[in-house]
């Protein structure tokens, strides 16, 4: 007889909110955390996603979700790459979470419009501290009992924002509870004296193997609480002597820990007693990130954000055979020849080289590769200097992270006219991530500034180009390119210096031409393919190279030999590229018409793809075509309606 037994149901799919979290016995909780674990491997490895953050967190959010109680306390995660065990614990699970980053599916951050249990949205680092202390200062200003809990990666405390916050800290409120959740990682490994400083402190054995021998010891006692104050307070005075300083209670912060960030037991236990605190308390954890899953232990940095992979062997999709390379690689092998043939050439990422390709520069040439971390606008500024003493540097940072440098290049590098080229990633759309990701606003908040010169390449041999041209300049540059594959064009041996401010004729034509800018060239040449065979039409197409300066005497002639112009940009319409075309036929009097194509203004979210986006917005090839005729015909019938 076969002793057959069916496999226990899932204790992860009675969770329906923080209530069932807590109502589980304590004994339960391992078993919780190791199918929430499979939950998100199985999810990651179809959709793709943050698995490490996700992984290293589980016990983390497990405790603060029995310790706290959501909506009412407040969560804010920082950047909110580890907020999928709390999206499973608020009734975000089954269904709706295995779409993860697909359209209809959960959100890759947290989003205020997704869920009430995520208070604040974000996507960008460095953001937590400051808006959990907004929380607290206005709970306290309304007489309010609630509690906030700020967790926060260690890379955050590279970000300056997070230094700006921690100064004000102590001065804004009683209570305040923060969780340096230290992994030793942000997407690559943590630089600078901050993650020395913390290594120090988590890794002091004298001071480590003492406070694990008290901590038994007082709680031994049956009046273990009020002698673990005494010890608490005895800890706070003593940590200087084992460790070179204690920061964050320099700071005004009580300080706890290093805490095993996989152990419930202890992270329960000291939760509760911050949550009792009257005064701000800053609880280090330790963890590891990645936990449960062995290739991203092993491959932190390929597992921060990953593409789908086999969970078993961690492997991810290889391209086919003769695939074009990334963007991001053909920009990463361009810089790394510039800078081998240029020793002033040196390039500059924050905390992201292999998501902008640097690595290959890193490899070619490490003495002209630097990592500051998470602090884009410290990047621009040591850029600016970099500039000042006579080196070129290459700034690369995708779109939406630039808009952090914002101030410092207009008043560091514009201002002053230094030749630092900027490289933007992710420029158009990132549809996985969704609104903290696109990078749909560079050209307007870039146009406005004197002496840019802004460009977008058609492929990968033109991005080369460019990158040639920007570094002969004697004032900024800026080149925005998406993500995904490049076109698979071959890159020639010599890049060419490309003349400023003019644009390519790829096609000519009599009745409409279409301007279109970097990755829209291939949709106008299929467009002017399309009218012309189905319409009748002759079309012209532009590769417009650059969004300032624009040609102004290719725009004035096409403007006074046809009726309509289109422009065709992956970026928002409003001062995007089609904006400056109009701006110029303005200036000069021109009476032609033109349709503009590109994103409404509004927060595009996240999807499967990026014509799935395209195509809720209006922007399908077929709606763009639709569009154009219909502006064309119109054009045609104004005529003959005012003859009559």
């Amino acid at each position: 007889m076969s002793d057959t037994t069916s496999a226990a149901p899932r204790l992860l799919d009675a969770i329906r909110s923080p209530a069932d979290v807590k109502a589980l016995p304590a004994a339960e909780l391992p078993r919780l955390a190791q199918e929430i674990r499979e939950e998100i491997i199985a999810v990651t490895a179809k959709n793709g996603g943050h698995v490490g953050p996700n992984l290293g967190v589980v016990e983390l959010t497990l405790a603060l979700h029995r310790v706290f109680t959501t909506p009412e306390d407040h969560f804010v995660l920082d950047v909110a790459h580890q907020g999928y065990v709390h999206k499973l614990l608020t009734g975000r699970g089954g269904k709706f979470f295995r779409g993860l980053r697909q359209t209809g599916g959960a959100s890759g951050f947290l989003s205020r419009d997704e869920s009430p249990h995520d208070c604040y949205g974000a996507g960008h680092a460095g953001t937590a501290l400051s808006a959990a202390l907004g929380l607290a200062v206005a709970r306290d200003q309304r007489g309010g009992e609630e509690h906030v809990v700020a967790l926060c990666g260690d890379a955050a405390f590279t970000c300056g924002i997070t230094m700006e916050a921690l100064n004000n800290v102590v001065t804004s409120t009683k209570r305040l509870v923060v969780i340096l959740n230290d992994n030793e990682w942000s997407i690559a490994k943590n630089v600078g004296a901050m993650a020395h400083y913390l290594n120090r402190l988590s890794t002091s054995s004298t001071y480590n193997r003492l406070h694990r021998r008290l901590d038994a010891f007082f709680k031994s006692f049956a009046s273990g609480i009020r002698l673990n104050r005494l010890y608490q307070k005895w800890k706070r005075e003593t940590k200087d002597f084992f460790v070179e300083s204690s920061l964050f209670e320099k700071y005004g912060l009580r300080y706890l820990g290093p805490i095993d960030g996989h152990n419930l037991d202890e992270l329960v236990k000291n939760l509760e007693f911050a949550k009792s605190c009257d005064t701000p308390v800053l609880l280090h954890v330790l963890t590891k990130k990645g936990r449960g899953l062995d290739a991203a232990m092993s491959s932190p940095e390929k597992f921060h954000g990953a593409s789908p992979y086999d969970p078993e062997t961690g492997e991810s999709a290889r391209p086919a055979p003769g695939a074009p390379p990334a963007w991001q690689d053909a920009f990463g092998r361009t810089l790394a020849r510039l800078a081998s043939a240029d020793r002033r050439v040196v390039g500059i990422t924050a905390a992201m080289p292999s998501g902008t390709g640097l690595t290959h520069l890193a490899q070619a040439c490490p003495n002209q590769f630097f990592d500051v971390g998470i602090a884009e606008e410290h990047a621009v500024l040591f850029a600016a200097g970099l500039a000042v003493k006579g080196l070129r540097p290459v700034v690369a940072i995708y779109s939406t992270f630039l808009q952090r440098g914002y101030d410092p290049i207009i008043h560091d590098v514009a201002l002053q006219k230094l030749p630092v080229t900027f490289c933007m990633d992710r420029a158009g759309l990132s549809p996985n991530d969704g609104a903290t990701h696109h990078g749909l606003f560079d050209l307007a908040y870039l146009r406005c500034v004197p002496h840019a010169v802004v460009m977008q390449p058609k492929d990968e041999d033109e991005l080369a180009d460019m990158m040639f041209t920007a570094l002969q300049l004697d004032g900024p540059a800026f080149i925005r390119y998406p993500r995904g594959p490049a076109m698979g064009v071959k890159v020639k041996d010599r890049p060419a210096a490309l003349p400023v401010g003019r644009a390519e004729v790829l096609r000519k034509g009599s009745d409409l031409v279409l301007w279109a800018l970097g990755s829209m060239v291939p949709d106008a040449l299929r467009l002017a393919a399309q009218l012309e065979n189905e319409e009748g039409l002759s079309v012209g197409v532009v590769n417009a190279r650059f969004a300032k300066p624009l040609d102004r005497a290719l725009l004035l002639e096409h403007a006074a030999a046809v009726p309509l112009l289109v422009t065709m940009e992956d970026h928002v319409l409003a001062g995007g590229f089609g904006s400056g075309v109009l701006e110029v036929l303005q200036d000069a009097g021109a009476a032609c018409a033109v349709e503009r194509v590109g994103w409404p203004d509004q927060f595009v979210g996240h999807a499967s793809d990026v014509a799935t986006l395209r195509a809720a917005h209006g922007l399908a090839p077929d709606a763009i075509r639709d569009r154009v005729l219909a502006r064309w015909h119109a054009l045609r019938a104004a005529p003959a309606e005012a003859a009559l």
